[in-house]
């Protein structure tokens, strides 16, 4: 996986667009630009198709079988919950299921064309209706009433009647939502009016490129998870991360709906020392130093992104809808734009002594990895060298949320607790497997060591760990890995020669296969850990596995290595303690409460819109979060809060998974087990 410092990479204009309806003409629709395919689209149309015909790692035939395939994504990305359109639209479009392969190999993409101009009519007859429903105030205390927000599985409304039902609920959703944030009515309606009208204003700046990016991708995702089409100015983004150094607040953003989604914060950044923003924080408002908030529910990714981005010193507010749930608060982050640099990133040890408990005094080493980015095994190099002047008696790589990055890093650290040894093979689409080796003969750390992952961890960061656990260097322990054992290539489509007057893009596809050195594939599976944690996701409901173009799991011929060691026969006794001790945890009793309510809740597709429950929602949550602080703040002998705002500041983040590391790792250290010495 990728790991660049990513500002984003917007997947489409199509983030904008919910819904669809009404049928007759209205000066908005009649105002509706027609868009057509631009003259260097048919160019690069003909060159990614021959491109990814010729050079993917999997074999590609450009027939009616993957024009349906294409034709049901592309579809999908036009309406994907279902409420733009009607399905009598859907039968018309049915009559160009089998043309996509052709019109790829000839480059005309008027097929395509014809289906966004008629979503994008049917996108604004149903703003238009949502801005009708605005007139009068919602019941929000009408009993049973819901938004259903997932309709993945569900049909496409046959009449306009339907439709009208959808938007009602999706309307009253968002009114809600700002009521709980406590806006009076007017205040809310006029949010709303200007959220849809500029949604509706989104549509008439749509360009020929939007389309024809979304027509690509969805072309390359037919093929493959990981293979995907860079309009020229997500090209060019796509080389500035490549950089490593610019200007921002250093958050990965990404459009889900309406919302523009904080997926996850670059270490060392503004975001990440602000400790304000987590992943799944939807951004709604921004604002430049005192200026007013500007509401950006329902804006363009790449326009989110430029009025959050600006010089370095400069000053951005957020206004943050806090997690994944829609019940939790709203609040609003300030942050001082800064450089972003790779020295920000880097790998930081601290030593871990416990105060109280059978290891007291006792000294661990951690070592968090935020990516496997260049030059990264000689800065692990420097913090082992360092945590060895301070005598810890074991060593713990935290991998948690690294999402990978460089191969080459991920055989140069893996290099720093072996000898000399195969690390990684890699197979190519003819067949041709090669073997990253370490070869210096070197071993900077030869003492107990652990390794924590969660279902973050992935690509680089799956090939170190299953390293350490082929070669039994290391106990892997926490959740089942992302399952990502995939190489990509980013290709540009331009040529010296040519002479449009705009640029093609380029492409980013996948070339090679990962393989361990036991030779299984990470792909699907990842790295299923020694010691096993809790966890609220299934491992077959997460990562690769749920793509559904990814590339299969199999397995190539074991390579050639020795394995460390006998620390496995100890496995049984170091787990049986683990789950001993993890059953009398009360912050895995937390843990384990999380999960059961998750999975009670997991399969409702629908959300009240009864504001009194939502209320009860939310302080019931606030509650359940008050009274675990203050359980913990008696065990630490502290008198208790009142309020969530009165937690002193010297309390530090628990962090119970990285606790229990500690514990296996000293249970690790006891058995006397692990050693650099190889059977």
């Amino acid at each position: 996986m990728k790991d660049i410092l990513r500002i984003s990479i917007a997947s489409a204009f199509l983030s904008v667009g919910v819904g669809a309806g009404a049928v007759t003409s209205t000066p908005d629709v009649e105002n509706l630009p027609v868009l057509q395919q631009e003259t260097q689209h048919s160019v690069a149309a003909k060159r990614v198709s021959a491109l990814f015909t010729r050079a993917h790692y999997k074999e590609i035939s450009l027939d009616d079988a993957l024009s349906g395939e294409i034709f049901a994504r592309y579809l999908e990305s036009l309406d994907h919950n279902k409420q733009v359109m009607l399905k009598s639209d859907i039968e018309e479009f049915k009559e160009y299921k089998d043309d996509f392969d052709d019109a790829l190999s000839r480059g005309n993409l008027s097929i395509a064309y014809d289906m966004y101009n008629k979503s994008a009519q049917r996108r604004i007859e149903r703003f238009e209706y949502a801005l009708s429903l605005l007139e009068e105030p919602f019941d929000f205390e009408k009993e049973n009433d819901k938004f259903y927000y997932d309709r993945e599985e569900a049909e496409w409304p046959e009449t306009k009647a339907e439709l009208n039902e959808l938007w009602r609920q999706r309307v009253k959703y968002d009114a809600l939502n700002l009521v709980l944030a406590d806006k009076t009515w007017e205040e809310a309606k006029e949010l709303l009016e200007k959220r849809y009208n500029r949604a509706i204003k989104r549509l008439k700046q749509a360009q020929s490129e939007d389309v024809f990016q979304t027509v690509m991708n969805s072309f390359a995702r037919s093929i493959e998870a990981h293979t995907s089409y860079l309009s020229p100015r997500n090209a060019d983004r796509f080389q500035m991360e490549m950089n490593l150094s610019f200007e921002g607040i250093g958050a990965v953003l990404q459009s889900e709906e309406d919302y523009t989604v904080i997926k996850s914060i670059v270490p060392g950044g503004p975001a990440d020392k602000s400790d304000a923003l987590k992943p799944e924080d939807k951004i709604v408002g921004v604002a430049q130093d005192d200026e007013e908030f500007v509401d950006v529910i329902g804006w363009r990714l790449d326009e989110v992104v430029e009025l959050i981005k600006g010089p370095k010193g400069s000053t951005v507010r957020l206004q943050v809808q806090k997690g994944a749930t829609e019940t939790k608060s709203m609040s609003v982050v300030s942050l001082t734009r800064d450089k972003i640099k790779l020295e920000d990133r880097a790998a930081k040890s601290e030593v871990y002594v416990p105060d109280t408990g059978p290891h007291a005094g006792e000294k661990l080493g951690v070592i968090t990895i935020p990516s496997f980015y260049n030059n990264l095994h000689a800065d692990v190099k420097k913090e082992l060298d360092a945590l060895k002047k301070q005598d810890v008696k074991g060593v713990i790589v935290d991998l948690r949320g690294n999402g990978g990055g460089s191969l080459t890093e991920a055989t140069l650290l893996t290099g720093l607790f072996i000898e000399k040894g195969p690390v990684v093979q890699i197979r190519y689409g003819e067949g041709k497997v090669s073997v990253n080796r370490d070869t210096d003969g070197l071993v900077s750390y030869d003492g107990p060591l652990t390794v924590l992952v969660d279902r973050y961890s992935a690509s680089a960061s799956e090939i170190f760990a299953a390293a350490m656990q082929d070669y039994n260097r290391a106990l892997i322990i926490g959740e089942q890995t992302f399952g990502k054992g995939t190489v990509q290539q980013h290709r540009g489509l331009g040529r010296i020669y040519d002479l449009y007057d705009n640029p093609l893009g380029s492409v980013q596809f996948t070339i090679a296969k990962f393989y361990r050195i036991d030779g299984g594939s990470t792909q699907h599976k990842g790295v299923v850990p020694d010691i096993l944690y809790p966890s609220a996701i299934d491992p077959a409901e997460w990562g690769e596995s749920q793509e559904d173009t990814a590339l299969p799991w199999d397995s190539i011929n074991r390579a050639n290595y020795t394995t460390f060691g006998d620390g496995k026969n100890a496995l049984d006794v170091l787990t049986a303690k683990h789950n001993k001790r993890i059953m009398q945890d009360p912050e895995f009793a937390y843990i384990y409460e999380d999960i059961d309510e998750y999975n009670e809740n997991k399969d409702r597709k629908y959300i009240s819109l009864v504001k009194s429950e939502r209320i009860a929602e939310k302080e019931e949550a606030q509650e359940k979060e008050l009274a675990r602080t203050n359980e913990r703040l008696k065990r630490l002998g502290k008198a208790p809060i009142e309020k969530m705002e009165d937690l002193p500041e010297d309390i530090e983040e628990v962090d119970p998974f990285l606790d229990e590391a500690a514990n296996i790792t000293y249970d690790l250290i006891e058995t006397g087990k692990y050693a650099i010495t190889q059977n």
